[in-house]
């Protein structure tokens, strides 16, 4: 069967990007940009506990990729970069819709998931090795 807008390619039935739930293109008719994922919003101090609930909530619904990297914005080609564009803005809603007002005004305009998420990593995310060290073994000294 052909589908317009598409060309000449041909789509059969539940195997296409856009219509199998297992791609990343498939988009559930429940997946408004006012979905919320998580339940406690990012405020900055719970950076590991949201990005861990984030993670498993963009892996359900098959959009890892747009806060990876591993699905880059196609170059022009029309249904591939519509997808593509349509899929984004929802991943920079959930993100919009998880985070306090606060960081939303400060991330609002990038222009993908992609950038938003390796920005928040870069301010948020702390990597405190020594210091953890330091009170494991404080912890050890009391037991």
């Amino acid at each position: 069967m052909e589908t317009p807008g598409l060309g000449n390619s041909k789509i059969s039935s539940g195997n296409s990007a856009i219509d199998d739930s297992s791609k990343p293109y498939f988009l559930h008719h429940s997946d408004s940009p006012g979905l919320v994922l998580v339940s406690q919003p990012l405020i900055g101090e719970n950076y590991a506990s949201w990005s861990r609930a984030m993670l498993i909530a963009l892996s359900v619904k098959s959009k890892l990729g747009f806060i990876d990297g591993s699905i880059p914005k196609p170059a022009g080609t029309y249904p591939n970069l519509k997808s593509w564009s349509r899929n984004n803005n929802i991943v920079i809603s959930w993100i919009l819709n998880s985070v306090s007002k606060e960081i939303s005004a400060s991330i609002i305009f990038f222009d993908s998931a992609y950038e938003i998420w390796l920005d928040l990593k870069d301010r948020f995310q702390q990597s405190n090795g020594p210091r953890i060290f330091q009170l494991c073994r404080e912890l050890m000294n009391h037991v």
